[in-house]
């Protein structure tokens, strides 16, 4: 006879079925002797090339700008200096493993890598990466690398905020088209991170010739766009095309994002951390999806985003350059030389940040004020639509 559950064996389920559950390194590891042929390209293929993406194939991969032979996977693996496209990014020993796992499987092994770009240039705060992958059933993907360890592109993500394209986004579609004219076919395109955000700016606004060659855009946890820049683009004509995931406690993601077509994925992260793409939930060949939202989450997502939105161009200027010259002031040309001597690096931030001048100061302060005010606004509205609601439902009955 059965019996129903209580909080503890729910608790012991619950925490059984998670346990299952795998992230992308175990999905190679356990369906990667599927070739593309077998299996077509799925939402966590596509994640896993974005990740690959972040490696540094400077030595191994043929340029954008050079006629040469694309490279497998396995062939990389196997040359001694393997490990020096491990350089300069975070997650080093989940990137070593996850690159392993698909040069040992069938599934990732023999794709092809070609037309790498890596552009790194601080005078104008841009990073930009890209690279493009032959898959075994001949299929092509383009992969946006996002926001990598250097201070740069970190600078370039808050220049999401501005009006105008970044210098990122405009290499962005320069390479989707120099890449649709060295391919035969179609091809998907796809990100994580500021490399979700660049695969939608490169589709929205390429010639209607390559848009027409984009099979799927998909962007995880890409920030999206402000008003004006999508304007500029042609994005109803992609829109249908576009897939995008978010992780739970997203931020990134739901930066400047005012359209609610995407979906939610569980992860095994906390907070700012589920943005990892290692973080992610899969089972089978899919990820798995948020079941539910809270409303406090969305009312947070809404107040930052209205927020981003009401500042001038002058106060955009003055909050990212302000953000930017107190993080510089750390000496640290990279997250790995801040994390080596975080003590120093910190003390460096914090006297760059009393060493901002008064008018500036009272900007920031005036911004950090009038974010609270739109937050508080926006929870009050939220509880009075409850009440509402709720009145309306005792009505009824």
């Amino acid at each position: 006879m059965g019996r129903y559950l209580d909080s503890r064996d729910k608790d012991i389920l619950t925490r059984k079925v998670e346990s299952e559950m795998e992230n992308i390194i175990e999905y190679i590891k356990k369906r990667g002797g599927q070739s593309f042929e077998e299996k077509p390209l799925n939402e966590v293929d596509s994640l896993i090339l974005c990740q690959l993406s972040y490696l540094n194939y400077e030595r191994f991969v043929p340029r954008v700008d050079k006629r040469s032979l694309p490279v497998s996977i396995q062939s990389i693996y196997q040359h001694p200096d393997r490990d020096r496209i491990m350089d300069d990014y975070w997650y080093r020993e989940n990137n070593k493993e996850l690159f392993s796992a698909a040069a040992e499987s069938e599934r990732f092994g023999s794709l092809k890598m070609n037309y790498y770009v890596n552009i790194i240039n601080e005078e104008d705060e841009t990073q930009f990466s890209a690279l493009t992958y032959v898959l075994g059933d001949k299929s092509v993907y383009i992969a946006y690398r996002g926001t990598d360890a250097n201070i740069v592109g970190w600078k370039e993500d808050l220049n999401l905020a501005f009006s105008k394209p970044l210098h990122s986004q405009y290499l962005a579609v320069e390479y989707m088209e120099k890449v649709a004219g060295c391919i035969a076919g179609d091809f998907y395109v796809g990100g994580h991170s500021k490399g979700g955000n660049l695969a939608v700016y490169a589709a929205m606004n390429c010639s209607a010739r390559t848009r027409e060659k984009i099979l799927k855009i998909y962007n995880n946890d890409g920030p999206g766009f402000r008003p004006e820049i999508r304007q500029q683009g042609d994005f109803q004509a992609v829109a249908d095309r576009i897939v995008k995931f978010i992780p739970r406690s997203s931020i990134v993601g739901m930066l400047l994002e005012d359209d609610c077509d995407y979906e939610i994925v569980e992860s095994r992260g906390i907070g700012m951390l589920q943005h990892n793409a290692y973080s992610w939930k899969i089972e089978e060949d899919a990820f798995v999806r948020a079941k539910n939202m809270t409303s406090n989450k969305l009312i947070r997502d809404a107040a930052l985003n209205e927020w981003i939105l009401s500042l001038s161009e002058e106060e955009t200027h003055a909050f990212v350059d302000t953000l930017y010259e107190v993080v510089s002031a750390s000496e640290a040309s990279n997250v790995f030389e801040f994390g080596a001597d975080w003590k120093k690096c910190l003390q460096n931030v914090l006297t760059a940040a009393r060493e901002v001048n008064g008018t500036t100061k009272k900007t920031i302060h005036k911004m950090t004020r009038s974010l609270f005010n739109i937050l508080f606004e926006n929870f009050v509205e939220e509880k009075k639509s409850k009440i509402t609601d709720m009145s309306v439902e005792k009505e009824k009955v």
